[in-house]
């Protein structure tokens, strides 16, 4: 994909409609950048639901046989066809070896996932060293806090967005309690400006700058799930270890979705899921990472046998050999049945990397930005008209892929016309459709199909709400 040069999305849009003839809101112009697309073959890689498959689905009002517009990778990827596959090596294992599939095969139950660190490790920016594949999410989490939240009577907050997942929020609240602190005093919440619907990051940092005596860790999204705004990291981690506070990323929805570097901007630590981009299935194995420069100082609060170093864990002494870094962090043998989906979809980005699979997404998500301000932005001249407002930055290199639309109509409604035409994205609360259009396998014929199917849902809605 090599039509964004250093041109715009919208400049590259109207160029290649200039080239074809066309309008830039023609089918034309989506066929057009998916004959281009050098990681369309990428898509085979995947199962597409069918329209008919999708239980909301009216089959009176679109073509069940078609695949379906699957714009919820943000929420849980797509299955990869290796997935069964692999499941199935591991039960006729299990079926015909008993307890000595613990030690062999191609995924030794003992070891399975360190095999797939490496392509994690690629994924993050990270060293093989620095990351570590287990658990959920916020069970990485609460292991990291309790590390590196080590809070004093001088020093004790943790800095947050405002509306950050509900779970980030609940684990920093219960870390805070946990430490003998008040969440009212000590969780420190950063809100956008008034009028504004996402975060600057020179009031990020300016607020860091300011209260940066008080905080112990900063804990930020790397995209922010509900806005999808896509946060500085590097400046923000340099701005935090400046006032001597630890900075730590939940990366969720950046992970397989932006080009991270988290050791060469030196963040303190991380955690993620890998059911969303990374398409490892609902509650998927989840990674951590911690810098290598902490690797002998940190040391993990709460231990487990999976900690110990391999070399000398079968000697059952009971005496901690502690592996250094993230691999200390460990606390039991990870489930083979979460490896096999996960090593499914690494192998895929193995394909590629994040660098094209970015420049594709700019794209992609530019072109879907395009022609919902084309069809749908507000017009003075025509009040009763639907329109959207994307509330994600327009800027590039402020979001990943999603975009967050807020409607003139009510969002509930406009969601079920969506979904009852095909379409798979996802409603949040209090007024946001989160639409993802995923690299690795959507099209731009997909976002093309999304404004056209978009049109009739408005329609359907608006005369419901009239």
């Amino acid at each position: 994909m090599d039509l964004l040069g250093v041109s715009s999305p919208r400049e590259v849009i109207e160029k290649v409609a200039k080239h074809l003839g066309c309008s830039p809101t023609s089918r034309e112009v989506a066929e057009y950048f998916d004959r281009h697309d050098k990681l369309r073959h990428l898509r085979q890689e995947f199962l597409f639901p069918k329209v008919a498959e999708l239980p909301p689905s009216d089959l009176s009002l679109v073509d069940g046989s078609e695949e379906c517009i699957y714009f919820v990778g943000n929420s849980l990827g797509l299955q990869p066809k290796n997935v069964k596959k692999y499941i199935d090596e591991e039960l006729e294992k299990w079926a015909k070896t008993g307890a000595h599939g613990h030690t062999m095969g191609s995924r030794p139950w003992a070891w399975a996932e360190n095999n797939l660190e490496d392509l994690m490790a690629k994924l993050v920016g990270a060293k093989t060293e620095e990351v570590a594949l287990m658990n959920g999410l916020t069970v990485n989490l609460h292991l990291l806090m309790l590390a590196f939240y080590q809070p004093t009577t001088k020093r004790h907050k943790i800095l947050l967005e405002d509306k950050a997942f509900p779970s980030d929020h609940y684990a920093v609240e219960s870390q805070i309690r946990l430490r003998g602190f008040d969440p009212s005093t000590s969780m420190l919440l950063l809100k956008p400006r008034e009028g504004e619907d996402t975060l600057r990051t020179e009031d990020i940092v300016s607020t860091i700058e300011r209260e940066g005596h008080s905080i112990a860790v900063v804990m930020l999204s790397g995209v922010q799930y509900y806005t999808g705004q896509l946060f500085n990291m590097e400046v923000i981690t340099k701005a935090g270890q400046a006032q001597g506070c630890y900075v730590g990323f939940d990366c969720a929805h950046a992970v397989g979705n932006a080009e991270l570097r988290l050791h060469d901007w030196g963040v303190d630590f991380a955690c993620w899921c890998t059911y969303k981009y990374v398409n490892s299935g609902a509650g998927g194995l989840a990674g951590a990472f911690i810098h290598e420069k902490h690797m002998d100082t940190v040391k993990p609060t709460l231990l487990g046998w999976w900690g110990h170093k391999l070399s000398t864990r079968f000697q059952m002494t009971n005496e901690m050999d502690l592996q250094p870094g993230v691999n200390g962090y460990r606390l039991s043998n990870q489930p083979v049945l979460l490896v096999c989906p996960l090593q499914a979809s690494l192998e895929i980005f193995n394909q590629t990397s994040m660098k094209d699979l970015r420049k594709k997404s700019i794209l992609l998500t530019g072109y879907l930005e395009y022609l919902i301000k084309h069809h749908y932005s507000r017009d003075e001249s025509e009040p009763h008209k639907p329109h959207v407002h994307i509330i994600t930055p327009s800027n590039p290199a402020e979001r990943g892929c999603q975009l967050s639309l807020s409607f003139s109509l009510p969002i509930r409604a406009v969601f079920k016309e969506l979904e009852k035409r095909g379409v798979a994205c996802d409603m949040r609360e209090p007024n946001v459709l989160r639409v993802a259009p995923v690299p690795l396998y959507n099209s731009f014929t997909d976002v093309h199909r999304f404004i056209t199917v978009l049109e009739s849902a408005l329609a359907a809605s608006n005369v419901q709400h009239d």
